[in-house]
């Protein structure tokens, strides 16, 4: 039974920061109705910046939060103006033109960093890495314990921003009808704009919190495209109730398949869970609980 909670809590935790991940494609997608197949390379970009920030100024990277943001915000609204806007504008015999660009995004992006950075694996190492508390027999890690907390609080402020400001309900009234809310008067196109850089944003937060955790190098971006990806069809496309509750089901999956099947066999679950939502709930959790 310890054996279990332990399993459940590391599950959780892990689960809050790939929440974060899903709420930023998933919020691309109700918008654009694309799914972004370049989400975990600019979540990449975020790691790398967090560890500039690191190797050069020492800055801790919970801190360089407030300058990975921003700096990925303007990286994902200038992608979103200049390269995806153009194409929503053109006719096309191929209508999946702007998905395709986002891979072309994500090539470029990984490739960019291997030439900046090389291929070799690289980490952040901080007083806190390996440190870790217990209550009562159950081990928490102290970097993911943090990073899950301020997952949640950057969950919390997308939840406000979304439900209580006028530009956040300009979002949602342009994610559930584009057409009608530009009768209303809404910049559609600048909407998009907000939409793609408050995603990248969001990637580039989970990067920075993952950094203490994971190793980083050129290529880590495609398995979290999938995760995010995942996310996404798990919760059902376009909520982001449903993000939230799909990366706490991937992240506790993850950690039990790891913990009783096997380590090596961890990112399998992501692509098990996935064949089996598309076989038994291709409408994700949104249809079957209404969120």
């Amino acid at each position: 039974m310890e054996m279990l909670i332990q399993t459940l809590v590391s599950g959780l935790l892990i689960g809050g920061i790939y929440a974060l991940i899903g709420l930023g494609m998933t919020l691309i997608m109700g918008v654009m109705k694309i799914i972004n197949l370049a989400h975990g390379q600019l979540m990449m970009i975020g790691m790398y910046i967090t560890f500039t920030l690191y190797q050069f100024f020492h800055l801790d990277p919970y801190f360089s939060l407030l300058a990975v943001m921003p700096c990925l915000f303007l990286v994902g609204a200038v992608i979103q103006k200049y390269f995806l806007n153009p194409l929503l504008k053109i006719d096309s015999i191929l209508p999946e033109n702007q998905v395709l660009m986002t891979v072309g995004i994500g090539m470029v992006l990984t490739e960019l960093m291997r030439f900046i950075y090389h291929s070799d694996y690289k980490s952040v190492q901080t007083s806190y890495s390996s440190a870790s508390f217990y209550l009562k027999d159950i081990s928490v890690n102290v970097p993911m314990f943090v990073a899950f907390l301020i997952a949640m609080v950057l969950t919390a402020a997308l939840f406000v921003f979304l439900l209580k400001t006028d530009v956040g309900k300009s979002v949602r009234a342009t994610a559930q009808n584009k057409d009608a809310a530009m009768i209303l008067g809404i910049n559609a196109e600048w909407i998009t704009i907000l939409t793609y850089g408050l995603g990248s944003s969001l990637a580039a937060a989970s990067g920075a919190l993952l950094l203490p955790i994971y190793y980083l190098f050129p290529d880590i971006g495609g398995p979290f495209t999938l995760k995010a990806f995942v996310i996404t069809m798990l919760g059902g496309m376009g909520s982001t109730v449903g993000a939230i509750v799909g990366g706490v089901v991937l992240g506790v999956a993850e950690s039990l398949g790891a913990t009783y099947i096997s380590m090596a066999l961890k990112d399998a679950v992501a692509m098990v869970i996935f064949l089996l939502v598309l076989i038994f709930l291709p409408g994700g959790l949104k249809k079957l609980t209404k969120i």
